[in-house]
Order: C-alpha cells, then structure tokens, then sequence
C-alpha cells in the first residue's frame, strides 16, 4: 500500500514524497480512510508510529476546500515542545498549498501569537492554558471549526488539563469532527472519548505496548553511583545522540552540567526554562551542536529527533505508561535503539510491573569494574530525606545481606541478554 491510494489532492502527494514518505505506517493505513471520511476517530497507539501524520494529512486534504484565512482545525497538545512538533509537520506537509497553521502556548509574549492568528491561519496548535487565556480576552474566535485534534490525550489528563479541554469545547461548534490520539488509555480519559466523541471508529495499534525495535537493558546501580556509570558509558559506547531522562528538573539541570564540565557536548530541556533557551536546546539537540539531552517527562512526548541511539533512564519513571513514551523516542520508524535503565534498591517494583508489559525480562548488566570497586560519590545526586507531617523521617532502605539478590530486584532474567538487534548495545 502506498499513499497515492488515499487520492490526496496532488500538492499533497508532492510534499508527502518531498518528505521521503513512502509507505504508511498501520496507523496511518486504518485512521486516514475514515478521518477523509468524515469520522470521529479514538487512535490508540504507540509513540513512534506515525500518529501526528495520521491526522494531519486527512485534515489538509479536507482544509484544501472551504474557505481560507479562518481558523478551521484546532490541535490541541499538552507540551510547547510537542506543539512545534505537530506544526512543523504542517508545514512541511503544507507546502504551496497555502494552508497555514499558528502555535499557542505560554512562556511567550501573547501580542505576536494574536497578530499571526489575525493575518489569517486555517490551523491552530495550541496548548490547552494559553488558548483559554485567548479566548477570555477574545483574542482568538473557533466558531468556525471544522475539526478538533487532541493529541497526547493521555498526558492532557496527566498534568491535569481535562477541565481545561472541557471549558475549549464550549467555544467549538456542537457539530464538528473530532479525532483523539493517545498512547494510553486511563479510565478518565475514556470518559472524555465517550462524551466528545460521536460513533468513533477505533483504531488499535498495540498501544500499551513498546516499540519491538529496541533493546531494553538495567544497571543495578545505587543513586550515589549514577552519574558516574553515566559518565562511563557515554564515554566507551558508539552512539549518535542520547537522551537521559531524570525525575527532577533540578537533576536534569544538575546531571546536563556535570556532563558539560567532564567534556560532554550536553545539554538540558526542563520546566524552569524560558521557551527561547527550551527552543535553543532543542535547535541543538536536532542539529547536533550538542549529542546528549537531559530532559524531565515534559520532553517525552515533544521530542521528533531523528535517529536517537540511546534512551537512558537515570532514573526510574513513576508509571509504565511513562516508560513507554520516554523510551518511544528510540527505535522509531523502522529503526532500532536502545533503552538503558539505572535502577536502585525502591525501583523493584516497577521494574517488574515494566517487564510485565514488555514480555520479558531487561538484560541485566554488570557495573564496570573500576566503579564497582571505587567509592561512591555522594555530592551530586544524594537523595535527599523526605518527611511526611506528623511521621519519623524517612530513610533509605537498608543494604541487602551479602550473598543477597543485587539491589533487591527478585528473579533474574530468563532469557539472558536481550535479542541482537544488529546494533552495538551497552555492555559489561
């Protein structure tokens, strides 16, 4: 199956070959068909295959006819990053066609945003708190929408947006299309998909699953020794860019300079920046000034860079839902990656419910010999003590005895090491 066999008007067809498109992936084969028809969708797939596609070309096709310089289609996206992913996509997607698109979103200047929407856009992309603060100043009208996208519905309800999304719709037409993708499926982001959404068709594309393309690994390994595996293996493994996640934004700034100050071309994308130095590490990462992005979860589901070789989990994400998105950034279209995860002694727990999902085990891997033996360095990344009113301190969990399962993780693969993927991993 090819892409000339949606009939999309032939400017499209033009861009879709200028991008290097050539075969549509399975979400794009079972959403576009009814998307062109006219159809509420609900698309359940995994990150990495192709989902922004799936939307944006049926709604350039339908924006091809109608009136212009009206805003006609709303995308609604939880993070800045994924905003200006999804609209450039458009654009290279738009080409000579004359459809535009505008993004919405904090940490800007409002005045610009109102002045590009006023001049005349078909599109916006907006994320859910901007585009309310529009509408109450009345800045931005969407009586005219045709077609309203929630992308990422399942990090919408994550940081908490759901009223936000409901209080959006209040100024959208009662008739319109409306098509919902998400990775996950919570139970209240089900009931939205059942209040907004009339007579789907559902597209399922192993959703909850990880992309089958990488290679998942674990380095038992106690806080304190974190950044020097870090260090360690981003200094003897081949890679071409690798993205470290962290739980903090304040680890993610801290662990970005340590690598900087040893030498690595590294940099960090988290909360407290500014949009113009987010987009200045971001213009970095994609065009190679820096190989190593340290990022919190706002970045797992924004980030469209090509040929990532690594994801590395400093450190453990709270839910399995978050490990698939963040390790959903290697391994993408048809490529194959590696995901790397630093565990401690508390992580067990979820380190099983992961494997559960995945299948199977992670290979686990050995610490190099020099940090096994080295004393570990407590400055950097010492967990602080955290205290709950009215309860004793909280300390960390004892040492297991010697002899005892490494790090209290149970049951050890059995498979040995994950399957070759005919790329170098890490390794012992």
């Amino acid at each position: 199956m090819s892409f000339t066999s949606f009939a999309f008007h032939p400017q499209i067809n033009a861009n879709i070959t200028a991008c290097g498109f050539t075969v549509p992936t399975p979400i794009q084969q079972q959403s576009i068909p009814p998307v062109l028809a006219g159809r509420d969708i609900m698309g359940l797939a995994q990150t990495g295959t192709g989902k922004t596609a799936a939307f944006v070309l049926p709604l350039l096709q339908r924006l091809m006819s109608g009136p212009r310089k009206t805003v006609r289609a709303l995308i609604v996206a939880p993070t800045r990053e994924l905003a200006e992913q999804i609209h450039g996509d458009i654009t290279r997607l738009a080409v000579k066609t004359g459809l535009r698109s505008a993004t919405i979103y904090g940490g800007v200047g409002k005045h610009p945003q109102v002045v590009k929407v006023r001049a005349g856009v078909e599109i916006i992309v907006a994320c859910p708190g901007r585009l309310l603060d529009h509408l109450r100043d009345g800045n931005i009208k969407l009586s005219q929408v045709e077609t309203l996208v929630l992308d990422e519905a399942d990090h919408l309800f994550d940081m908490g947006f759901l009223p936000d999304i409901r209080r959006i719709m209040q100024h959208l037409p009662a008739q319109r299309q409306t098509l919902l993708f998400s990775a996950t499926m919570p139970g209240e982001v089900r009931h939205l998909a059942e209040d907004v959404l009339n007579d789907p068709a559902l597209v399922q594309i192993n959703f909850e699953q990880p992309t089958e393309s990488v290679n998942h690994m674990l380095f038992p390994v106690e806080q304190s020794r974190k950044t020097a595996l870090l260090k360690n293996l981003l200094a003897r493994e081949e890679f071409a860019t690798a993205l470290v996640f962290t739980r903090t934004k304040h680890k993610a700034k801290n662990v970005a300079r340590q690598l900087e100050a040893a030498g690595f071309p590294a940099t960090s994308i988290q909360g407290n920046l500014s949009q113009a130095k987010r987009q200045q590490a971001m213009d970095g990462f994609r065009q190679g000034t820096f190989t190593i992005l340290v990022a919190t979860d706002i970045a797992a589901r924004g980030i469209d860079v090509k040929g990532i070789s690594h994801v590395i989990n400093y450190d453990v994400p709270d839910t399995v839902a978050a490990y698939t998105h963040r390790i959903g950034r290697t391994g993408r279209a048809s490529l194959t990656g590696d995901a790397v995860t630093f565990a401690s002694r508390e992580d067990g727990a979820m380190i099983r419910d992961i494997e559960r999902t995945l299948g199977k085990s992670m290979a686990r891997q050995t610490l190099p010999e020099q940090l096994a033996t080295e004393a570990p360095d407590n400055r950097p990344d010492r967990p602080r003590r955290s205290f709950t009113p009215g309860n004793r301190s909280k300390t960390a969990p004892r040492r297991p005895a010697r002899g005892a399962a490494p790090l209290g993780f149970g049951r050890r693969p059995t498979g040995g090491r994950a399957e070759n993927t005919g790329r170098r991993s890490f390794s012992s």
